[in-house]
């Protein structure tokens, strides 16, 4: 099985657990990995400290790049990453993608992604949506990206906050054709 390339973008938007849970799967299934290059906002750097009480992201043992740097390699498609996570993705964010507006490294690696034909996630953490995010999400949706709204399901019958971010990160994993071990309904 070739190894994957994995970019992970880490936006403003609430919902810093999810990436937390991403990042931890992630290091846990490095034997499927060759590379996984990191980007994250400011927001997001602040909200992950607001809301998780910690600056644990400064400890991630992946590539990170700032997120002006252009020159870091999953800005080019010749690189061949082969997919790129956002999550969770600000509807800003999701915005800049749909409209082709590449300001930083997150929207021009996604800009990438999409006109190389690869695989893009968008985890969406954001409630109630408008008609603009729905828009947003069809351009998106109809270039190729995928949209995983951040609803996690109850059916495992998760026990913490990270239980229940799992079941949404085990989806955004198996979107990424990362294999997880996780709760798969009607089997034991």
């Amino acid at each position: 099985m070739k190894k994957k390339k994995i970019v992970v973008a880490v936006t403003g938007a609430s919902g810093a657990i999810y990436a937390k849970v991403l990042l931890e799967k992630l290091q846990s299934l490095k034997d499927q990995i060759e590379t996984i290059g990191m980007v994250f906002s400011d927001n997001a750097r602040a909200v992950w400290e607001h809301e998780l009480g910690n600056r644990d992201f400064e400890k991630i043992p992946f590539s990170l790049y700032d997120k002006n740097n252009f020159m870091a390699p999953f800005a080019s498609g010749s690189a061949q990453y082969d997919t790129m996570i956002i999550c969770p993705c600000s509807m800003g964010t999701l915005a800049r993608i749909a409209h082709g507006i590449s300001n930083d490294l997150t929207t021009r690696a996604a800009d990438v992604i999409l006109k190389e034909r690869r695989k893009l996630i968008l985890v969406t953490r954001d409630t109630p949506i408008s008609l603009i995010h729905i828009e947003n999400m069809r351009t998106v949706t109809l270039a190729g990206g995928i949209i995983v709204p951040a609803s996690p399901s109850f059916y495992s019958r998760p026990k913490s906050f990270e239980d229940l971010a799992s079941t949404v990160i085990d989806r955004v994993l198996d979107l990424a054709n990362v294999d997880n071990v996780t709760y798969r309904w009607s089997e034991d």
